[in-house]
């Protein structure tokens, strides 16, 4: 299955409110696809990777982006972008904003999946339905029923549950490195960052799987939906409303004149 066709079905079963985002991660040497801008000779910018998301998944734009395009301190760490630094490694950049010490900041970078320096070049995001490249991942913004879908799709075949990881930072990390090393899927809450630079907004959540999975998530979804687990969801309609006492005792004049007539 290719992407534009995943693209299709997704969009069909989840009626998502901006692109589904494929994603990979070049190795050095890897060539850069043709249609991507890159964010510091083409737009004259550098970005947060969650603000690259955002091109791709609101304007459709497909970003390959590398350390010099990036923003980001904590990104550039996280990706191997620079080298490893006891600064960033002693927990001072959560200190005092999400820690109350070094030592549990310094627990929160390391929980950060990473890249090792020089592991990749650049990462490429891009709308699925019109990228020029073959994802490693694909990644949906969603409400938490879409959301939920998703993960009803994953677990169609073979059930039980998915396991996420959740720290309330660095969401980039989870989307692209985490993803990447864990091959599986998972559930994706936006980090602070991604909701002020990439302007996640407050109903959304996220969803990873690998590219690899395309087939298994579109039978997943498709036989969700023929059991009728859908989106949007049905809501029950079959019942007898209560009204209030005085729309009731216009019922009970209405009875009483039909049994005096």
């Amino acid at each position: 299955m290719d992407a534009p066709t995943l693209n299709g079905h997704l969009e069909r079963h989840l009626r998502v409110a901006t692109f589904p985002v494929g994603i990979r991660s070049l190795r050095p040497g890897e060539p850069v696809p043709r249609k991507a801008k890159r964010p510091g000779k083409d737009m004259g910018v550098k970005v947060a990777i969650c603000q690259a998301v955002g091109f791709a998944r609101r304007y459709g734009w497909t970003l390959a982006f590398a350390g010099e395009d990036v923003s980001c301190p904590i990104a550039k760490a996280v990706f191997g972008f620079e080298p490893p630094h006891e600064y960033y490694a002693s927990g001072a950049l959560a200190d005092g904003m999400y820690a109350s010490c070094r030592e549990a900041g310094a627990r929160f970078e390391d929980a950060l999946a990473k890249f090792g320096h020089g592991e990749i070049s650049h990462v490429v995001v891009g709308p699925l339905g019109r990228i020029d490249f073959e994802p490693e991942t694909v990644l949906v913004y969603g409400n938490s029923a879409q959301v939920l879908r998703l993960l009803n799709a994953c677990l169609y075949e073979k059930g039980g549950s998915l396991r996420s990881e959740f720290s309330g930072r660095g969401d980039c990390s989870d989307i692209v490195i985490r993803s990447h090393r864990t091959g599986e899927p998972q559930v994706v809450l936006p980090c602070y960052g991604d909701r002020i630079f990439g302007m996640a907004a407050d109903d959304e959540m996220a969803f990873t799987f690998p590219f690899r999975l395309a087939e298994q998530v579109v039978k997943g979804l498709e036989g969700t939906h023929a059991g009728g687990v859908r989106y949007p969801v049905p809501v029950y309609l079959r019942y007898q409303a209560d009204y209030p006492k005085s729309y009731q005792e216009l019922e009970r004049l209405w009875a009483e004149e039909r049994r005096e007539a």
